[in-house]
């Protein structure tokens, strides 16, 4: 579970990504009235297209650095290593179940699973303040950057649907 909300140093990069990816989908795929489960759908679909993309890119560069074809084991590896993009669509996803299931309404649904993506990425921010032993105005950049990335992103799921 921890891996699925903070993720590790060594992923910090996939679980940006994956939860950049995973805002960009959701605003610009609820900003079309799409319902719940169709949008659940575009959002995994998507998640592991491009899981897959950097999976196979960065197979490729290992191969081409090591100067021979990688085996079974060092592809595994590296799947693993960008695990942490599919793992970024997890919470989101969830939250967009919940209004699948009428749990909660698909609107509430649909922003909840926008606010956990905007904090997954003030918490990797912090991380990296942390990590990097940054100053209070340092940790206030990492994270204020990765919160106006992310917010840009609502922003435009606003501006798409409004």
């Amino acid at each position: 579970m921890h891996r699925i909300v903070a993720g590790t140093p060594e992923d910090m990069a996939g679980t940006i990504f994956g939860a950049i990816l995973v805002l960009a989908v959701i605003a610009s795929g609820s900003g079309r009235g799409v319902e719940a489960w169709s949008l659940i759908e575009l959002v995994v679909g998507t998640t592991l297209v491009f899981w897959l993309g950097h999976v196979y890119a960065h197979a490729l560069g290992e191969s081409v650095k090591l100067r021979r074809r990688i085996d079974w084991g060092e592809f595994a590896t590296v799947a693993r290593r960008q695990g942490a993009i599919p793992l970024a669509a997890v919470a989101p996803v969830v939250a967009l179940c919940l209004g699948a299931l009428g749990v909660l309404s698909e609107r509430h649904a649909v922003w909840l699973a926008l606010g956990l993506g905007v904090a997954t990425l003030g918490v990797q921010g912090l991380r990296y303040a942390r990590l990097e032993h940054l100053g209070r105005a340092g940790t206030v950049v990492a994270v204020g950057v990765n919160l106006v990335i992310g917010l840009a992103i609502v922003a435009l799921k606003a501006t798409i649907t409004h």
